[in-house]
């Protein structure tokens, strides 16, 4: 019996080299990729059953997609792929997004921007500093509100499972109108509109594509509550920036947590602005470190790796990507 083998391409400092070893087991010989100028390198990718990969635009070159086999796995650890470059990957590799896999920490994340926001934390602590006791301010009471959200996957679960509890109803839309969850309301993206209207708590939980590309513009947001709180923990490219700028600005209590921004620094080189939200007061900002926690890589890493055994195995993989979603 031939002997399937996995590549691992992630540097060594993402500590899930022995999550990967559990996950496989016997299904599979694992090896990590050989340095760039090592001969060995293009022989172990032409091998090579399946792939595993972090930020595969950094750890393979277009010279290393193109000696991939046909059938042969391409995984991310990331849940987002839009940064792949799709030109570079062959069409008979399969590739694979690691949905899921961060869900819980980022979910945690968004809740405490929910909170924060809702309760104008940072409105009132920047006031004490400045040695204002200001009663004034009345926040959110959350227990009957509703938070939407675009998008029913892992994440948009994850925060469901979190406000539930507080007494909110979920509502939201998929692209497939359906989900096996308890929710007030599920539909398909013809029922964004409703979404929009409806949610006092509005999350975006959807993969940047052609499709969603831009989605949230002027008219979108101007469907919205005066008052909702936004968060967008998925792509910056989603949101229209001038519309949301404008929108804030003119809105004062359209409260809006951003974690995934336009222009980053590692997709981009650079984090970079074209209006300035940061001089809003109803604009609360982290950088992109929503599924940053102690103890996540190996957990991320082994569900991308168990996707990977039930590949070898003759299972249907989770994440399969559609490349023309990312056809832009």
């Amino acid at each position: 019996m031939t002997t399937r083998r996995v590549i691992a391409t992630f540097p060594p400092d993402v500590p899930g080299d022995e999550a990967v070893a559990k996950a496989i087991g016997n299904a599979a010989a694992i090896s990590r990729i050989a340095e760039r100028n090592d001969p060995e390198r293009a022989s172990m990718l032409k091998q090579a059953d399946a792939v595993i990969s972090f930020m595969m635009h950094n750890e393979l070159d277009r010279e290393d997609y193109a000696l991939l086999k046909e059938g042969c796995l391409l995984q991310s650890l990331q849940a987002g792929v839009d940064a792949l470059p799709f030109d570079d990957i062959p069409e008979r590799v399969v590739i694979c997004a690691n949905t899921g896999a961060w869900a819980d920490p980022m979910a945690e994340h968004i809740l405490g921007m929910i909170l924060s926001l809702g309760k104008y934390l940072q409105k009132c602590h920047k006031r004490l500093e400045n040695g204002q006791f200001d009663r004034s301010i009345v926040s959110t009471w959350f227990r009957g509100k509703t938070c939407g959200f675009v998008g029913y996957g892992g994440i948009a679960k994850a925060v469901a499972r979190l406000v539930s509890p507080m007494g909110m109803e979920i509502i939201a839309v998929n692209t497939s109108g359906k989900t096996d969850d308890q929710v007030d309301f599920i539909g398909d993206m013809r029922s964004l509109q409703k979404i929009l209207k409806e949610s006092d708590v509005l999350v975006i939980a959807v993969p940047l594509t052609k499709k969603t590309k831009g989605m949230i513009g002027k008219v979108e947001l101007s469907m919205m509550k005066k008052d909702a709180i936004f968060i967008n923990p998925a792509r910056g490219a989603i949101i229209d920036q001038k519309a949301l700028y404008e929108h804030m600005k003119a809105n004062p209590d359209f409260r809006v947590g951003i974690d995934a921004w336009w222009v980053e620094p590692h997709t981009h080189g650079e984090f970079r602005l074209d209006h300035p939200f940061f001089e809003l007061d109803n604009l609360l900002g982290s950088p992109h470190n929503t599924n940053l926690v102690d103890g996540i890589f190996p957990k991320a890493v082994r569900m991308g790796a168990m996707n990977v055994k039930a590949f070898l195995e003759g299972l249907p993989p989770r994440g399969v990507i559609d490349r023309t979603d990312y056809e832009f």
